[in-house]
């Protein structure tokens, strides 16, 4: 299993491959205020599916992901869990152990339970730390690697920007294709320059950055999830390593985050970010 090419990728990352601090963002990864860390299979919000650690997928299958982009010569690598699970080093035969134990407990006690319980953190553990966070760095080098694929400059763009789009791979996945004017904006592409731009005028580089930070600041994903958003946009600005406050300040007051008293109104009117769960979303 390991021998195939949808991992040995991952397999050969070294830290020095970024210029960000891996352990930074697996940290923030970590933290109760985005994933949460539960050391034991608990359902997806969403789609009941099984979760582990950090919200890891324990059973995602193996899946095409074409590069669509001719300017870009990196590929996606779209691995299954099973996959992921052995390169981060965990026994095949512990997985699916947690994964018939998942589907009694969710047979027994309904989603809403069983959730209630992780959110307690009542659930015996089913891995250890160092367990959990194999399965955290193996992810996040997984989006490190499609954030490539994504970013055609991604090895030019400051440490805290491959943090910040690395992130919103992990978080999205696949789903992350549905943002076509932010990653048009952020590979310049001319059609989502230009309209930016007055006639005979030049982009700089600190407009570039506005726009990108823009294209997602508008994006459903940003009012949804707006304490999540408000620390990765703000990643995207190029003065963010001298100043992070200054810089989520700025993005802060431009979103706007839906209330519980819009959401009814919300979920008639689907944006254009609305999100498949055909895969993993790490949006808990």
């Amino acid at each position: 299993m390991l021998g195939s090419s949808s991992i040995q990728p991952l397999l050969g990352f070294k830290d020095t491959d970024v210029k960000f601090n891996l352990a930074e963002l697996m940290d923030n990864l970590r933290d109760n205020r985005h994933e949460g860390w539960v050391l034991a299979a608990y359902p997806d919000p969403k789609t009941s599916r099984p979760l582990i650690g950090a919200g890891f997928s324990l059973d995602i299958p193996a899946r095409e992901h074409p590069q669509t982009d001719p300017l870009n010569p990196n590929v996606f690598l779209e691995p299954s869990s099973a996959q992921l699970w052995e390169a981060a080093g965990l026994d095949p035969s512990r997985l699916q152990a947690i994964l018939t134990q998942f589907d009694e407990d969710l047979t027994a006690w309904k989603k809403r339970n069983f959730q209630r319980k992780a959110r307690a953190h009542t659930l015996a553990p089913e891995v250890t730390e160092d367990d959990a966070t194999a399965l955290l760095r193996i992810s996040v080098i997984q989006a490190i690697h499609n954030a490539r694929a994504y970013c055609r400059d991604f090895d030019e763009l400051s440490g805290y920007q491959q943090m910040a789009l690395s992130q919103l791979v992990f978080q999205m996945g696949v789903n992350l294709e549905e943002f076509t004017h932010f990653l048009g904006t952020i590979n310049n592409d001319a059609a989502y320059r230009d309209v930016a731009l007055a006639p005979g005028e030049t982009e700089t580089d600190a407009q570039h950055w506005k726009n990108v930070q823009s294209m997602l600041i508008q994006s459903d994903w940003a009012r949804r999830y707006s304490g999540r958003a408000v620390s990765v946009i703000a990643m995207f600005d190029p003065d963010y390593e001298s100043n992070p406050a200054a810089a989520e300040r700025k993005v802060r007051a431009q979103v706007h985050p839906y209330h519980h008293r819009r959401r009814a109104a919300t979920l008639k009117t689907a944006s254009v970010h609305k999100k498949s769960s055909a895969h993993r979303t790490h949006q808990s």
